[in-house]
């Protein structure tokens, strides 16, 4: 009874959980939207807003891990490794929020959920380039579907700017370069970072790389604007949100596996796009969206099967090599990886 009770609450925790992921993940969408584009914000400065939420992280970070220390940071990265691993990663990341962001400017909430669905095809083809993946039929296969999803759902789109397409587009190709990146200067590195561990030492380089363009893009609009008269309440909720969407990561993937956070990404993808509709009166959905959406998750979800399967089977390759498996928490995942040598 004592055991049946036990793997009751361990259940109900691991759903609490994924249900606060999908809540927190979906409420920061419509938030930084919200602060965006509303005009009683009156706070339409991407870079800013993204450059704020980097530097809450990083102090944040600091505090909870150096001077609290109630969370513990992986070690092993030293100068070399940051310099040629952690700071490509942060200008990526940086990019992908950057551009994801200013996106929703021009654009609503839901459409810029159907194009992220194409999100694989980009890290596909990038990792093509790079040496990472393989051509074959069935992944061909699997990104003509999602491809032809997402073209389907953008030509359902009632109101369709282009300029906010080719930002959400560079956020998107941003995200695959970071993935790319992950897989390319840290998984075969061997270190192992879990995603509290990649916000502190990612958080400052982005904050870095964002403060650059905020220098010469938002920060004359924001001069030009009077003075600066922004309400520090909501900026301050919108980046505790941030941090704590990042912490739900980290706790759900402590829980679960790599196959659950995928689902659940999936769930809140839908939440987002059937939310946003109530919303907020930009967002119009049309029959058409919602099929070209749903062809699109249909490949994503292949996707996500085929790559889980490929990672199983290069963990039962390696099991025999005690020493050769290492373990690599990303933002999305946690997967186990063998060594350059050994992945081919």
């Amino acid at each position: 009874m004592d055991q049946w009770m036990k793997k009751l609450k361990d259940s109900g925790v691991t759903y609490a959980y994924l249900i606060l992921y999908i809540a927190i993940s979906s409420g920061q969408i419509f938030f930084n939207k919200w602060v965006l584009s509303s005009k009683e914000i009156n706070f339409p400065y991407p870079v800013a807003l993204t450059l704020l939420h980097m530097i809450f992280s990083s102090v944040l970070c600091f505090i909870l891990t150096k001077v609290l220390k109630i969370i513990k940071i992986e070690e092993g990265v030293t100068p070399e490794i940051y310099a040629t691993s952690i700071i490509p990663i942060g200008a990526m990341f940086a990019m992908t929020l950057w551009l994801g962001n200013s996106a929703y400017l021009y654009i609503s909430v839901a459409f810029a959920q159907m194009l992220k669905a194409v999100m694989p095809v980009a890290v596909f083809i990038l990792g093509a380039a790079a040496g990472l993946e393989v051509l074959s039929c069935r992944m061909f296969m699997i990104m003509s579907v999602i491809s032809f999803g997402v073209i389907v759902a953008s030509y359902g789109e009632v109101t369709v700017s282009w300029v906010g397409v080719v930002y959400q587009m560079g956020g998107v190709v941003g995200e695959a370069l970071r993935l790319i990146f992950m897989e390319i200067f840290v998984k075969r590195k061997g270190i192992r970072l879990n995603s509290i561990s990649v916000m502190y030492y990612v958080s400052p380089c982005s904050a870095f790389c964002l403060f650059i363009p905020w220098l010469f893009l938002d920060k004359p609009k924001m001069d030009s604007a009077g003075p600066w008269n922004f309400p520090p309440l909501i900026l301050f909720l919108n980046c505790i949100c941030t941090f704590v969407l990042n912490l739900s990561v980290f706790l759900v993937i402590s829980r679960t596996s790599a196959l659950t956070i995928r689902v659940a990404g999936v769930v809140r993808d839908w939440v987002v796009v059937l939310l946003s509709a109530a919303l907020f009166s930009d967002t119009k959905l049309t029959f058409i969206n919602l099929v070209g959406y749903g062809i699109a998750i249909a490949g994503v979800v292949a996707y996500n099967n085929h790559k889980l399967k490929k990672e199983a089977s290069g963990i039962n390759t390696a099991a025999g090599n005690t020493n050769s498996r290492i373990e690599v928490r990303s933002d999305d995942t946690h997967v186990h990886l063998v060594p350059p040598n050994e992945a081919r």
